[in-house]
């Protein structure tokens, strides 16, 4: 699995994982219960995992969505 996602922001999370689903791309969200053992503070990121023949395919729904990645 690759990262495809990491932020703080559970919104961009949810968003990210809706357009996703709607490509048919399987994807895992990871460091959950780290972020909600902070308090909701907000100082823990989430990651967005995808498989790796998913990877370059995910990118470009996220670019065309206009959610920026990390690299």
């Amino acid at each position: 699995m690759k990262q495809l996602l990491r932020t703080t922001d559970p919104t961009s999370i949810a968003f990210a994982k809706a357009l996703l689903q709607g490509e048919g791309i399987d994807c895992f969200e990871m460091d959950v219960n780290m972020s909600v053992l902070e308090g909701g503070i907000g100082i823990f990121p989430r990651r967005l995992m995808v498989r790796d023949g998913d990877h370059v395919r995910a990118e470009r729904v996220m670019r065309d969505n206009g959610i920026a990645l990390d690299g």
